[in-house]
């Protein structure tokens, strides 16, 4: 049974637990203390219980600790109940409602939108957008809301050569320094658009869901019917605005760090 006055102690063991899964490789239990503030006594301690646990393995020869196979299960079981998906689906209904648009949660698969919820108002509008399908990432307003928030080099190894730049209406960018300019604009914006990329007649606006590192998990999108010729540069900020608020809950509903918000 687990009373008051262990609380202190599991908030400092979780907080172990993050900053080991937070980087890239095991690390030192005097990294630990100093980058938690913990005596070296305690954070000794409190590796030995986790370690016991299964949440961390102690790598003698390096003198270091790195995540256990404990974390590893309680991970895949996270990814098994679609946690993502769960959250968002009410969300995305009230939304759907609100606006009058079709709400889509989408994912990042390699240089992949996802899409994985889809959502219509009470008088849907025909989308060639479905849960299952998969669009060249640089094209759809998820796909860029997400990209934004990308290490460069990330976004260039997704992106390596002028023919990992799929058209499908003669719209959007065609090659990666087209690509960052558009991702600069809509980072510093706080959301992506795009205009007849995806499908002709067309629009949509998303904004990005992140995780407690401040990463992009997913983003939040609403679909519309828009036609211009030329693309018109429209941005859609009252529309924006209403998906970054769900974008923003959910990433408050996953313990996640709202960089648009910094």
């Amino acid at each position: 049974m687990v009373t008051s006055s262990d609380v202190p102690a599991l908030r400092r063991g979780l907080a172990v637990l993050r900053l080991i899964a937070g980087r890239p490789g095991p690390v030192s239990a005097a990294t630990v203390a100093r980058e938690l503030g913990l005596p070296r006594s305690t954070t000794y301690h409190l590796l030995a219980e986790l370690a016991e646990a299964g949440f961390v393995t102690h790598l003698p020869e390096e003198r270091r600790y790195g995540l256990g196979v404990t974390a590893f299960e309680v991970g895949s079981a996270y990814l098994r109940q679609d946690p993502l998906e769960r959250l968002a689906r009410p969300l995305l209904r009230r939304f759907a409602d609100r606006v009058g648009h079709t709400g889509h949660l989408g994912v990042l698969h390699g240089s992949e939108t996802l899409y994985v919820v889809r959502e219509q108002p009470s008088h849907p509008q025909s989308l060639v957008t479905s849960v299952g399908v998969r669009l060249p990432a640089q094209l759809p307003a998820s796909g860029r809301a997400m990209l934004a928030h990308l290490p460069p080099a990330q976004v260039r190894a997704l992106f390596p050569a002028k023919d990992s730049f799929v058209s499908r209406t003669d719209r959007g960018p065609r090659d990666l320094p087209s690509l960052r300019r558009l991702l600069t604009a809509e980072r510093r914006r706080g959301w992506a658009v795009e205009d007849g990329y995806v499908t002709a007649g067309f629009a949509s606006v998303a904004a990005p869901i992140f995780d407690h590192g401040g990463r992009p998990i997913a983003a939040i999108s609403a679909t519309f019917r828009h036609e211009c010729s030329p693309e018109c540069g429209e941005t859609w900020p009252d529309l924006a605005a209403e998906v970054q608020k769900v974008a923003h809950e959910m990433t408050t509903r996953v313990g996640g760090v709202d960089l648009n918000l910094g």
